[in-house]
């Protein structure tokens, strides 16, 4: 049996990160995906990952984590306690790594997926997002929301409330969140996105204004508050096509992540470069600390993208109201 599953990243619009706060987030799925190619059969397990290839046996052990690619794939047997499964996993994404467009979520979400169609068992898209952020949290021990794993699992634009999810709870008690497509008003995506060259790891930036927000600190509190009130704004300017107004929240949205110290210097650079060119509003796509800004243009993105380019922008990552995880399985 042959198994293919896919899952895309994704760029924060608006609202970012209150998602992991209790609140709420527009989020768009990008055009580079996470591909996970499984064959069931042959002896114990081997996974073949960024031009590496390891053979696990069938002992606890082996699946121990490490620090390494095959983490991904560790943690997903531990959870589901597979230590003797035998199959061949070819894992590869196109999209960058640690840009800060939740590519590792992606590559978790299409394993997830993979191994569980391999089982035969069914999950709603529900239940499949927050099993992946299950895993993520309490078995890789990286710090995250929920919008990485929706956005990999629903794919498309949503807008997504997380209210009443500001504490984790177990899978099982779990409240599922609101996702709601905006697709249907959108008829294209007026964005640049773009990566600032740097590298960055979601953890290491958002666990210390977690632990603030945990301690009450009224800065981090308010702050998210607001974040999250600005995506039930943007919602409208969404549908609307207000893009001075959705622009005016995004910027917004960015000098409250700046106030906080979760942006950066590369990020902060490329922000104002695209304002001066002409972008409506620019923020973070994700976490800071580098990784990826998203600018508003619905005119002038070549202008915008020289302007970019020229200010040390590596590359530029095309978004889509394309499917989350898709699944393929044959004899």
């Amino acid at each position: 049996m042959r198994i293919i599953a896919e899952a895309p990243g994704r760029a924060g619009v608006v609202g970012n990160p209150t998602d992991g706060y209790g609140g709420t987030v527009i989020s768009c799925s990008t055009l580079p995906r996470a591909r996970v190619e499984l064959t069931v059969g042959g002896e114990g397990l081997t996974a073949s990952i960024a031009d590496q290839t390891k053979t696990f046996g069938p002992s606890a052990a082996d699946f121990e984590l490490a620090d390494d690619y095959f983490d991904c794939l560790r943690a997903v047997v531990q959870y589901m306690q597979i230590y003797d499964f035998a199959a061949t996993i070819d894992v590869t994404t196109k999209i960058p790594v640690q840009a800060g467009l939740a590519g590792s979520t992606a590559v978790l979400a299409a394993l997830v997926a993979a191994v569980h169609e391999a089982f035969d068992k069914t999950l709603s898209p529900y239940h499949l997002a927050e099993t992946v952020r299950t895993i993520e949290l309490h078995y890789l021990k990286i710090q995250c929301g929920y919008q990485d794993q929706y956005m990999a699992v629903f794919g498309g634009l949503n807008y997504m409330d997380f209210r009443q999810k500001e504490h984790y709870r177990p899978l099982d008690r779990e409240l599922f969140a609101s996702v709601e497509p905006l697709a249907p008003f959108v008829d294209e995506l007026p964005f640049v996105v773009a990566h600032t060259g740097r590298q960055r790891t979601s953890g290491t930036v958002l666990r210390p204004i977690r632990e603030r927000w945990l301690e009450g600190d009224p800065e981090v509190r308010d702050g998210y508050e607001r974040a999250a009130e600005l995506a039930r704004l943007g919602k409208r300017a969404f549908i609307e096509k207000s893009w001075k107004q959705l622009g005016r929240l995004m910027n917004e949205n960015h000098r409250i992540q700046q106030k906080l110290g979760a942006s950066g210097e590369a990020n902060d650079r490329l922000i104002q470069v695209a304002l001066r060119a002409g972008a409506l509003g620019a923020k973070l796509a994700g976490a800071g600390g580098g990784g990826t800004i998203i600018a508003l243009a619905p005119d002038g993105q070549d202008r915008l993208k020289n302007a970019l380019t020229e200010a040390g922008a590596t590359e530029f990552i095309p978004l889509a109201l394309a499917n989350g995880v898709r699944v393929e399985k044959s004899e």
